[in-house]
């Protein structure tokens, strides 16, 4: 009794110290929480309007809304998460005098009808 009970101890803590242990996973299989891929982004008029968004914030933010500031263009790639909204990981495409991308983060609450830029940087890679 005291060897099965040992067993079955051991088995639990092996399992527990399991790093996907405790990682919640939904009906399609991927884990609550994770990044998701936005598809037909192009055609998505939300994130589009999302991506508008960030430049309009980041040229407020920067450069108080003058004209050498960036031109929003399109979001080419966009993930969202479920946190306490949706966090929404975009590359946008945007023009100050030549094309570039960047890389913004922006949560949105809608039951608070909020947005708000966290982070706006340009783009290591496209």
């Amino acid at each position: 009794m005291a060897s099965s009970s040992c067993c079955i101890l051991f088995f639990l803590l092996a399992v527990a110290s399991s790093p996907t242990a405790f990682q919640l996973v939904g009906g399609d299989g991927r884990k609550v929480g994770g990044r998701t891929e936005v598809p037909h982004v192009e055609s998505d008029k939300e994130v589009q309007d999302l991506g508008l968004f960030c430049v309009e914030e980041y040229n407020q933010r920067l450069h108080g809304g003058r004209s050498e500031a960036l031109t929003f263009l399109r979001v080419v790639a966009a993930e969202r998460q479920v946190v306490s909204g949706i966090k929404y990981y975009l590359k946008i495409a945007a023009r100050d005098g030549r094309e570039r991308t960047f890389d913004a983060i922006v949560v949105v609450k809608p039951w608070l009808k909020s947005r708000s830029l966290l982070s706006f940087t340009p783009s290591a890679h496209y």
